[in-house]
């Protein structure tokens, strides 16, 4: 006989929801570590002292913090699902009758409160704290690398740059757009480059047209992590134009806040040959003491053949370089004395065309030239500080920890599934980012350092 199921005719329940969270879920195990008191400190000279109370900025927060842990990306979405989850409600502190907010209360608390404040980056220095206070950072190397994510712009309605005029826009402009028209002296954005991008997005200006990833192109920003090579904490997040010189320079933005904020100053920093320009390694090596392993960013090695630059010997002390002929700077004195340094930041030397006419070596020196010259740069003796580094056995072990910030990147885009922008305008796209390496470090907390009584489990 088949049975048939009935509703339960109790009109009275003992439910806790306490007890229908499993010890071993992540929000829970995210939730020992997470204090927001601070940020409602920080949030209260942002209020007013009248009127009706407002929603618990708590409960915004641990809902954001729900959203980007879970790899929700709509905030509708994450309204329903903090609805009917129990382990989200837990989280939020809703019980089983507490009313979730409207997902319009994100943007307007945002777009107000929360940029004002800056509340979004002191929650992330918070998380980072705690990771310190928990012997997850050890300090002592740090590793920097940037990724892009797809902006919010539709590349079917760009415009070619030289049709887009900033004038054009008056007071009904987006908000995108005035953030974009704000920021041109920001290094990060409008003077991070005097190149003019491709394409523009009307919609979001400030996003670069990109073909990096060697297939069509999109526009994007980048995302850069600054993060510590014992456990992968991220140290500091910025986000940046997605182009080179913006990337670089964002990495010695994070690496001075995070010395000023934390008191941490690395070592050595390993990253990619894109942090590897001369002025750069001149930045870590003379101004921040800080060892560069980093490979050097050099077009100077030879393909057809020829004699590359590092086949010649410098002194230091005579300034000039050692071949079969000599190579020196200046051959002839001038009444009004020269620098020697031409607008590249480079200084050349020039061997003696007599000697090179008759040098048996000419065909593989110079052989379309009257006589070799060689161009060095101003900041030469830093890229010798790296190049020497990279012969060490503490490079190789440094350069194999640097990949830990290439899997943060890959879990932000897989298991975060932060892949596109939802936010427009560079505060949209920072707001996003705190929050996402906000989510990646409390996991990182709740992975590596589990309740003790979790831990007693998993170990019988």
């Amino acid at each position: 006989m088949m049975g048939s199921q009935v509703a339960p005719a109790q009109l009275f329940y003992d439910f806790c929801l306490d007890d229908h969270v499993p010890d071993d879920h992540l929000l829970r195990r995210i939730d020992q570590f997470l204090d927001l008191e601070s940020v409602r400190s920080e949030l209260k000279p942002f209020y007013s002292t009248i009127g009706r109370p407002s929603i618990a900025p708590e409960l915004m927060m641990r809902m954001l913090l729900v959203g980007y842990c879970m790899g929700i990306r709509s905030e509708r979405r994450l309204c329903e699902e903090v609805h009917l989850n129990l382990a989200y409600r837990w989280f939020c502190r809703l019980g089983l009758d507490g009313k979730v907010l409207d997902h319009s209360t994100f943007s307007r608390s945002r777009h107000g409160r929360f940029r004002q404040s800056d509340i979004l980056r002191h929650l992330f220095e918070t998380v980072v704290e705690r990771c310190l206070s928990e012997g997850l950072v050890g300090g002592e190397g740090f590793a920097v690398d940037a990724s892009l994510i797809a902006a919010d712009a539709n590349k079917q309605r760009s415009v070619s740059a030289h049709e887009w005029r900033a004038a054009d826009f008056g007071a009904g402009a987006g908000r995108a757009v005035r953030e974009y028209l704000a920021t041109p002296d920001d290094a990060a954005f409008g003077a991070a480059s005097e190149v003019t991008p491709k394409f523009i997005s009307p919609s979001d200006p400030a996003a670069q047209w990109t073909g990096a990833h060697k297939a069509h192109a999109f526009f994007a920003y980048a995302t850069n992590y600054l993060i510590d090579t014992d456990h992968g904490v991220i140290l500091d997040v910025e986000a940046t134009r997605a182009i080179r010189q913006a990337e670089v320079g964002a990495a010695r933005t994070m690496i001075d806040r995070t010395e000023d904020r934390f008191a941490l100053k690395p070592e050595y920093l390993a990253a990619d040959s894109a942090y590897g320009s001369a002025a750069n390694l001149a930045w870590l090596v003379k101004e921040r003491e800080i060892a560069p392993h980093i490979p050097v960013f050099d077009k100077s090695n030879q393909t057809d053949g020829t004699f590359s630059r590092a086949d010649f010997m410098f002194d230091p002390d005579a300034n000039d370089y050692t071949c079969p002929g000599g190579l020196v700077q200046f051959r002839r004195s001038y009444k009004t004395p020269r620098t020697g340094i031409a607008s590249a930041g480079t200084r050349l030397y020039r061997a003696s065309q007599h000697d090179c006419k008759v040098c048996e070596l000419k065909p593989q020196c110079c052989p379309n030239m009257t006589f070799r010259k060689i161009p060095r740069d101003l900041n030469e003796d830093a890229r010798d500080v790296a190049r020497a580094i990279a012969e060490t056995p503490e490079y190789e072990r440094s350069r194999h920890r640097r990949k830990k910030v290439e899997m943060l990147f890959a879990h932000l885009k897989r298991i975060l599934r932060l892949r596109r922008l939802r936010l427009r305008g560079p505060s949209g796209a920072r707001d996003e980012f705190l929050l996402a390496a906000t989510a990646q470090n409390l996991r990182r907390l709740a992975k590596l350092r589990p309740p003790a009584g979790l831990m007693i489990a998993t170990m019988a």
